[in-house]
């Protein structure tokens, strides 16, 4: 069981820079990959971003490559979202995912088995 906690939301304007962090309550968190979604109304969730256990492999979402970082500390147990450049349609709630596997990096919602509660990101123009 993995108990995951983000936080760094907030309303900012077009171009600034947020960053978002996932706390998460589990001894065996380098088990585990972990990948930030978003959802926005109206939308079906999508993958951010993803790493593996390791911090080495990562993927991204299209829409923010070259724009969003993730990372984590294994030693912390937290993942974290450098998002820079921020645009109008990042607007979504932004949810920390973690998937009990040390082989694959995931993109798809439906193999992450935890989730949390999600954090507001806002971005006016």
């Amino acid at each position: 069981q993995v108990q995951l906690v983000e936080s760094g939301g907030a309303w900012v304007q077009a171009g600034a820079s947020l960053r978002l962090s996932c706390a998460a309550s589990t001894r065996a968190f380098t088990t585990y990959a972990m990948a930030w979604f978003r959802q926005a109304p109206g939308k079906e969730r999508e993958v951010v971003a993803a790493v593996g256990w390791d911090g080495e492999r990562t993927k991204y979402g299209d829409s923010v490559k070259g724009r969003f970082t993730i990372s984590r500390d294994n030693a912390k147990n937290m993942v974290y979202l450098q998002m820079n450049g921020l645009k109008p349609e990042d607007t979504a709630v932004y949810f920390c995912a973690a998937d009990p596997s040390r082989v694959m990096v995931h993109v798809r919602a439906g193999d992450y088995d935890y989730w949390g509660q999600g954090t507001q990101v806002t971005v006016s123009s």
